[in-house]
């Protein structure tokens, strides 16, 4: 009989690595004494036995089950082909199904014998396999207690085997200490990195500086002799989704003896690293003005911003598409409109004029709309304090996503996705707070915005070259359906805190 083995071990120190060897040479005796023709092992190193999708080996285990090229599969011990029994008892079916039967050498049973004994037998292991992970939940909590250090972070060096202690290094210190200066005296995260990696400086590991690893610097309090331990926790040992703690039940240990830089230069430029955040609104989308339409044209379909594209033959041609189909294919989105860029602003141009004939009637015709739909609302009476509060509470969400994309725990595009909602929010809040502070009603302001917006319009008008900023003083978005239909949609509610649309027809209604 043609026979596969499997077996895995749950970590790669040395010890446990000498324990896999043990168990393929056990593997190759048992065949031999049983008079089996071991085809292959396959052996899952420093792998989990909770999480399947992680064992690569016992993947393509089950992979070349489909082309017959063993007739029955044997394993040391129940635990070792799975610690979650609903694995275990699919994994098992699915070999049962294709009639080869899987052994399980120390207790003597098989998957001929019934899924019954086997069942319970996986749910001991899960079992063990849960309380393994409270015992190391436990002793990372005791470790965290005690002011556990990180293993490897530049600035220090550690001793292998001591969790609670590191000695500055003398050289990287001096590299830390002028990365924060040349911060602080405007360069940037890039720039830095540059700098670093054309005088043949390296990362711990032996890497070329990047922007990520300069910003993962420039926020860690480590360099102040602040020890922070306890940020996450594993939500769920079968799965191992992480989760974070509050700030608030984070443990702190102070170290003077790590530091390296004070808190005030610290603080200095955790100051800038915002400042710079709320100035290129890294958080959410680009707010390009390179070119006359940038970031103002939205793709109704997907809701990606429309790109510029050149073209020339005889003639230079300038349209705009929806970057997402443009740069991912035609099955990414369905919106296949094409705008030129010449007859959009004709037609932006004619719609601003047919605005101005109209003026008086168009503005009583926001002014009646907007009473119908927020006369009520603006009887609630809503404090300065719960507006502030609220603020605070959005600006510190936006920082902890910032700070998770900073240490690399989220990406870009997840950054993004999480901090869209955040920004309108504080943006409204943030106009609401002006009308309080201003004693000002929702109507009173929009008035005040309205004539504004009108004086806008009429100076772009007269302009024969616009510009991005000129049209952004004016236009919240131009939003394009996959039918081609435009709605533009003006700055009048948003610049008070409303989100409501008005619709502004050519004949002002």
């Amino acid at each position: 009989m043609n026979i596969a083995a499997y077996c895995r071990v749950s970590t790669d120190k040395e010890d446990q690595m000498n324990s896999l060897d043990v168990q393929k040479a056990f593997f190759s005796i048992y065949a031999e004494k049983n008079n089996y023709n071991l085809i292959k092992v396959y052996a899952d190193e420093g792998i989990s036995g909770t999480k399947i999708k992680n064992r690569k080996q016992f993947l393509q285990l089950m992979k070349d089950s489909n082309y017959g090229l063993y007739d029955m599969v044997v394993v040391k011990d129940i635990s070792r082909f799975a610690r979650n029994a609903v694995d275990f008892l699919q994994s098992m079916r699915e070999l049962k199904a294709k009639g080869i039967p899987c052994k399980f050498i120390t207790s003597n049973l098989s998957t001929e014998d019934g899924e019954l004994i086997l069942g319970m037998l996986a749910l001991v292991a899960q079992e063990e396999s849960g309380n393994t992970s409270k015992r190391i939940k436990f002793s990372k909590r005791m470790n965290a207690e005690k002011g556990k250090v990180p293993n490897l972070v530049y600035g220090y060096n550690k001793t292998c085997g001591d969790y609670f202690n590191l000695e500055i290094n003398a050289d990287e210190a001096e590299t830390i200490k002028r990365i924060y200066q040349m911060y602080l005296h405007g360069y940037g995260q890039n720039k830095i990195a540059v700098i670093l990696n054309d005088e043949g400086k390296r990362t711990k590991r032996n890497c070329r500086w990047s922007q990520n690893a300069i910003a993962r610097i420039l926020s860690n309090p480590l360099y102040t002799g602040k020890v922070i331990n306890g940020k996450q926790e594993i939500k769920d040992y079968l799965t191992g989704e992480r989760s974070n703690i509050d700030q608030e039940n984070w443990l702190v240990t102070e170290r003077t003896d790590l530091k390296i830089v004070g808190m005030e230069t610290f603080e200095q430029v955790q100051k800038i690293v915002r400042r710079r955040h709320n100035k290129f609104n890294l958080a959410t989308e680009r707010r390009s003005n390179k070119h006359i339409f940038s970031t103002l044209i939205k793709c109704k379909c997907c809701g990606y911003s429309y790109r510029r594209t050149v073209r020339t033959y005889k003639n230079t041609y300038i349209d705009w598409a929806c970057s997402r189909r443009n740069t991912k294919g035609v099955d990414s989105c369905p919106n296949k409109t094409v705008l030129n860029e010449t007859k959009l602003l004709e037609e932006i141009r004619r719609y601003f004029i047919s605005l101005l004939t109209d003026k008086p009637n168009v503005i009583n015709n926001i002014i009646k709309e907007f009473n119908r739909i927020y006369e009520s609302r603006d009887n609630n009476i809503i404090t300065e304090k719960s507006l502030t509060d609220r603020l605070k509470k959005l600006k510190r969400d936006k920082q902890k996503y910032i700070d998770m994309s900073l240490n690399d725990i989220i990406t870009i595009g997840e950054l993004k996705e999480k901090t869209y909602p955040v920004n309108d929010e504080i943006e409204r809040i943030e106009n609401e707070l002006r009308i309080v502070e201003c004693n000002l009603s929702k109507k009173n302001r929009l008035e005040e915005v309205l004539d504004i917006t009108f004086k806008d319009i009429e100076n772009i008008v007269h302009i024969e070259d616009w510009t991005n900023l000129m049209l952004k003083r004016v236009l919240q978005k131009i939003v394009v359906d996959e039918s081609g239909n435009i709605d533009i949609y003006l700055n009048f509610f948003s610049d008070i805190g409303l989100n409501q649309n008005v619709l502004i027809c050519h004949d002002g209604t």
